[in-house]
C-alpha cells in the first residue's frame, strides 16, 4: 500500500531541491516512489503542476511512432506521423498517473501565494535512512496518510532546519 505526503516549502527552488534529494534516494534503493510532483501557487492564486513525466510529449512522440511505421503500410508516411502524433498527444493529455491531479490542485489550496509544494506517493522506504537524508530540508507537512509516529517522526525531521539555525541568546 502506497502513502501520500504533502509537504509545503517557501519557494519552488525548494521544493525541487527537495525533489531531487528524494530521487537520489530512490537511486540508492532506500525509498520506491510512485510519484512526485512539485506544485506552485502563483500570487494570482493559479496552481501550476511540474510532473516528472510530460505524458503529452511521451503520448505524441509515441503516436508518431506508430503513425509512421502505420503510414508506411499504406504509403503516406506524413500523414499517418501527423495522425499519430495527434492522437498520441491527446491521449498522453488525458490520461493520469501516480497521484490524481485535480486531488493535487485541490490540496494545493492550502499554499500561501507565491509557495510551493511537493507531493510524493511513496510504495516503500528505508524509514530512518531517508527522515535522516531528510533532515534539515524545512518545509512544512501539510498532508500525509502515515501513522502518528511516522508522520512525528517526518515533522521532526522537516524542521530540524529551524532548530539548527535559531540563533544562540
Amino acid at each position: 500500500m502506497s502513502d501520500l505526503v504533502f509537504i509545503g516549502f517557501p519557494t519552488e527552488q525548494k521544493a525541487e531541491e527537495v525533489r531531487q534529494k528524494v530521487l537520489s534516494l530512490q537511486r540508492e534503493y532506500l525509498i520506491e516512489l510512485g510519484d512526485a510532483v512539485v506544485v506552485v501557487k502563483d500570487d494570482k492564486g493559479q496552481v501550476k503542476l511540474n510532473q516528472m513525466i510530460n505524458l503529452t510529449a511521451t503520448g505524441a512522440a509515441s503516436g508518431a511512432l506508430w503513425g509512421t511505421l502505420i503510414g508506411f503500410i499504406f504509403l503516406a508516411p506524413l500523414v499517418g506521423t501527423a495522425i499519430g502524433a495527434a492522437s498520441g498527444a491527446l491521449g498522453g493529455r488525458f490520461s493520469d498517473i501516480g497521484i490524481n491531479d485535480q486531488f493535487m490542485k485541490d490540496a494545493a489550496a492550502a499554499l500561501q501565494p507565491n509557495t510551493a509544494g511537493l507531493f510524493l506517493l511513496i510504495r516503500k522506504m528505508t524509514t530512518d535512512k531517508v527522515l535522516a537524508d531528510l533532515k534539515g530540508s524545512g518545509g512544512t507537512l501539510i498532508k500525509t496518510s502515515f501513522d502518528e509516529t511516522k508522520e512525528a517522526q517526518l515533522r521532526e525531521a522537516l524542521s530540524a532546519v529551524a532548530s539548527a539555525q535559531a540563533p544562540a541568546t
